[in-house]
């Protein structure tokens, strides 16, 4: 179930792309991006350069070799966003190739054996080595926009916390630029620790709690490049907001950025995709989690009706061996408390999708005819127990 809900939260940044789109978006990288160098990181950059070629063929060899060479979470991140933007290609022959239904781990093993991929493999591959040396990485998804125009295809980037403060990447426009129909590897650091109010110039998060900005974008500011004058000032908080964010369910989660999706105005077929996706996220992780309730109230009401057959066995051996009238009282009780329990629990399973509606039924009209079985076997023990020696056993007599 779980692959399953990871795939719907990807499945945004993993569609179709337009060959027009994408070359116009890379192409942005030639005029601003080559030559750039900061020395800052050279011995970071030299040490990634000499990684031996058999330690990269999974994010955990990366990984470890990041840190056995560096301390700091600087230089790691440093070392993630050099390998990948220096070593991973465009990979142009696929980019309409559908991959939404491959997990991240088959699209980080794709892209390391290949050496390729699209948005999505950069950013996960990223946000793996990332988590893996011990920094906290998310990737957004979102849209993007150049020269006045905005892109009709999603894009995928990162965000990481380096000691204690957010910052942005983007490895596939690091990566390199689109020349024709050839992709031309040119590593660049333009989108390396990016501020976020450089960042927001052409990436614009579909849920605006990744903008990282106390005065968030409305789609319609970034779409027509023009402020809203009209906008009521807030000062949000985006470092709190995130907190709070992450103490969340997956499926709060995806309720809060939907409603945040919304608020900001669905205004291209991008973003009420997106949108559409997170709903059905919620959805699908709420009725998963019921499926799981369902699942555990079934064990509970099996237990119970073994103990209520094992009580009508041990009825019909005429109690036997003798047991204490107080041992036959909690017996029953514990059938009764069970079957209760199942009762009462069964109603608030929440909402549940069209194929286990049936089951969950079927499991509602079970419990009820337990419960008056239990009834059953409970009024014969409390007839049994109101009478003497040998009233008890004349009951035995009539028993069917």
């Amino acid at each position: 179930m779980k692959s399953k809900i990871h795939e719907l939260r990807l499945k945004t940044n993993n569609l179709l792309v337009s060959k027009n789109k994408l070359i116009l978006m890379l192409l942005f990288l030639v005029h601003i991006s080559i030559g750039q160098t900061i020395p800052n990181y050279a011995y970071v950059d030299n040490k990634m350069v000499s990684i031996p070629e058999n330690l990269t063929t999974t994010t955990s060899e990366i990984a470890d070799y990041i840190n056995s060479n560096f301390t700091s979470q600087d230089e790691k991140i440093r070392a993630i966003y050099y390998w990948i933007t220096s070593n991973i290609s465009y990979d142009i022959p696929n980019m309409y190739a559908p991959n939404n239904l491959d997990s991240p781990e088959v699209k980080i093993t794709n892209t390391l054996k290949t050496r390729k991929g699209v948005c999505i493999h950069y950013a996960e591959v990223f946000n793996d080595i990332a988590t893996k040396v011990g920094i906290k990485s998310y990737i957004i998804g979102g849209y993007t926009k150049q020269f006045e125009e905005v892109a009709t295809i999603s894009h995928a980037w990162n965000i990481s916390q380096i000691d204690g403060k957010w910052f942005l990447f983007d490895a596939t426009w690091g990566a390199g630029f689109v020349n024709g129909k050839k992709f031309e590897k040119k590593q660049n650091n333009t989108y390396f620790k990016r501020d976020p109010d450089r960042m927001i110039v052409n990436h614009m998060p579909f849920d605006y709690l990744w903008q990282l900005l106390n005065e968030p974008l409305t789609n319609s500011e970034f779409i027509s490049g023009k402020s809203d004058v009209a906008k009521p000032k807030i000062n949000f908080d985006y470092n709190a907001e995130i907190e709070k964010y992450e103490k969340l369910s997956d499926a709060d989660q995806a309720f809060e950025a939907s409603k945040r999706i919304e608020k900001n105005g669905l205004l291209n077929s991008m973003i009420q995709e997106y949108y559409n996706l997170k709903k059905k996220e919620f959805t699908v992780i709420n009725q998963n989690k019921s499926v799981e309730k369902l699942i555990a109230i079934t064990a509970n009401f099996n237990e119970a009706i073994r103990d209520l057959n094992d009580f009508i066995l041990f009825r019909n051996k005429r109690f036997k061996p003798t047991q204490s009238d107080e041992t036959l009282k909690r017996m029953m009780q514990d059938v009764r408390d069970k079957m209760n329990k199942c009762q009462e629990d069964v109603y608030k399973v929440g909402s549940i999708s069209p194929e286990n509606a049936a089951n969950l039924n079927s499991l509602k009209r079970a419990i009820l005819a337990g419960l008056e079985k239990a009834k059953e076997s409970e009024d014969f023990l409390k007839e049994y127990l109101s009478k003497g020696s040998l009233g008890r056993k004349l009951m035995f007599t009539n028993l069917k």
